[in-house]
């Protein structure tokens, strides 16, 4: 692979932090590492076997992990990974809101992605949990509901029994769920039970639920909480690979994959 201006442009050392970040996210093979981060195979199992010997990282097969307990990504590094996956996800998720709906948007990168495509909506209200979502919203003619809790350092999400509180007593057409894992049965995974169970909750209050999941968080499978979804509930994902959607497919999941 030749190198582009980006990664000419780019230190070892921020390479290295770039790594660690996928990793964090659940990008974990190789070969996804390398063509997220824009360099060759060999530089990428050299990189980690650097990480390695500093201790921030674990090899495993064909790819590694991160060391130590599951850490949750903050916002400011998901905005800078797997943009333009997330942005085809965004874009095809706002194709599915009507005028005239009420939707909720969950907190997080990709669900800001999908907030960009309905700006210019009229009729159209928004409850999220989303601080950022909130803001993105606050001077479009959409109307805007941001349910009260208690603010997650990392995702800027709100969380906990007001949050709980106030989405029992809301319903809406389509909830779209952003995730720090998915999983055919086990739904969604999230960092804490009350993160976990205000998606429950989201999810419990709307006709339609929608997962919006890069295809690295198909992967992903140690975080601390799940959150069970309704049956029938649909992936919206730009994972290809028929092996890891079968699964999905198998437990009843309406799966749309999103091409690149």
């Amino acid at each position: 692979m030749s190198e582009t201006p980006r990664t000419q442009h780019r230190s070892r050392r921020e390479r290295l932090r770039e790594i660690v970040a996928l990793l964090r996210s659940g990008t974990t093979r190789v070969e996804d590492l390398a063509r997220t981060v824009d360099v060759s195979e060999s530089t990428i199992r050299r990189d980690l076997a650097s990480l390695e010997a500093e201790g921030h990282i674990d090899r495993t097969y064909g790819g590694a992990r991160p060391s130590g307990p599951y850490r949750e990504t903050r916002l400011g590094e998901r905005m800078r990974i797997e943009v333009a996956a997330k942005a085809r996800i965004g874009a095809a998720a706002a194709a599915w809101v009507e005028e005239g709906s009420t939707i909720f948007v969950d907190a997080g990168s990709t669900c800001a992605q999908l907030v960009e495509h309905l700006r210019d909506l009229r009729d159209l209200t928004v409850v999220t949990r989303g601080l950022e979502i909130g803001l993105m919203l606050a001077d479009s003619p959409i109307d805007v509901i941001v349910v009260g809790g208690e603010v997650s350092p990392s995702s800027h999400g709100l969380a906990g029994a007001v949050t709980l509180f106030t989405l029992e007593r809301l319903a809406v057409d389509l909830a779209f769920l952003g995730c720090d894992a998915v999983h055919p049965s086990r739904g969604v995974g999230e960092p804490t039970l009350e993160e976990a169970a205000t998606k429950e909750m989201a999810s419990r209050q709307a006709r339609r639920t929608v997962v919006l999941a890069h295809a690295a968080k198909l992967t992903v499978e140690a975080v601390p909480a799940w959150a069970q979804l309704p049956p029938g509930w649909t992936l919206l994902t730009d994972e290809s690979s028929e092996d890891r959607l079968a699964p999905f497919r198998d437990e009843g999941v309406r799966v749309v994959s999103v091409p690149s």
